[in-house]
């Protein structure tokens, strides 16, 4: 019998780049099995120095994107990204309402690796209140999980785990607390749900270029979440995949600052 190819929606904005948001999305799905679809919701002009400017489309217009893709194609899972604004975010959150997709992995994209912000101060709640509690798996890094808390960012694998947990208690089923932040010699991370907590261990790799690793991993954990079948194989394979794409990584020449991580590293 044949398998069949899933279909994985992202819903981000673009980098001109080519490292993260929409681009690292796709790569990462067709490298990972997966077709990829998008929604774009916003457009930025970056390179590996930085973001030098933003583009938010009318709402109306990303809504018109989600009637379009989820009217015709059947969605296995839907990775979000960056949301520029507090409309957008509301858009995004009433069509997956209306369409109610299997599976939704809201990574909270808020400040560039240059420390640009991509998400404006009022639509940290907009996320928060309307599309964390849609989320099947939230993947914050340590900053963003005490943005959405109103705390301070955890400084230990406990406060990680505690974190989670509060998250958990504003609607995620389930949430990937990101240890990159830790001075810690590896990168712990944390996945929280109903089950328990599991911790994945995972080695601190000493590179240059790793634009788009938020991006990738959330985006590799929709491809794969429909091929795995449960949420913990995903995560812990879209990690083992990271891993490779940022040890990989220095076999590319991408521009002069921060370059982006080896999504096909497997291949080429």
């Amino acid at each position: 019998m044949t398998q069949t190819i899933p279909n994985v929606l992202t819903i981000a904005g673009s980098d001109s780049g080519g490292g993260a948001g929409i681009q690292a999305d796709l790569k990462a799905f067709s490298a990972l099995g997966a077709y990829g679809a998008s929604v774009i919701t916003a457009l930025t002009a970056q390179n590996t120095r930085g973001v030098t400017a933003i583009h938010a489309p009318d709402p109306v217009f990303i809504t018109a994107q989600l009637d379009a893709v989820f009217d015709d194609i059947r969605i296995d899972a839907v990775k979000i990204g960056m949301l520029a604004n507090a409309p957008i975010a509301r858009a995004v959150a009433d069509a997956l309402r209306r369409h109610k997709p299997k599976h939704v992995v809201l990574d909270t994209v808020m400040i560039s690796k240059s420390n640009h912000a991509l998400l404006l101060p009022d639509a940290v709640a907009a996320v928060r209140d309307e599309l964390l509690p849609l989320a099947d798996l939230l993947t914050p890094n340590l900053p963003e999980a005490a943005a959405l808390l109103g705390v301070q960012p955890a400084t230990d694998e406990t406060g990680m785990v505690e974190q989670g947990e509060a998250l958990r208690a504003l609607g995620a089923r389930a949430v990937l607390m990101k240890g990159g932040h830790l001075r810690a010699a590896d990168s712990p991370d944390w996945l929280v749900q109903d089950s328990g907590t599991l911790r994945l261990g995972g080695p601190r790799v000493p590179v240059k270029n790793t634009h788009g690793t938020g991006c990738t991993l959330s985006s590799a954990i929709a491809a794969l979440v429909p091929q795995r079948g449960d949420l913990a194989s995903a995560v812990a394979d879209a990690k083992v995949y990271l891993t490779g794409a940022l040890q990989a990584s220095d076999r590319l020449d991408v521009g002069r600052g921060v370059g982006p991580v080896h999504h096909f590293y497997r291949w080429w």
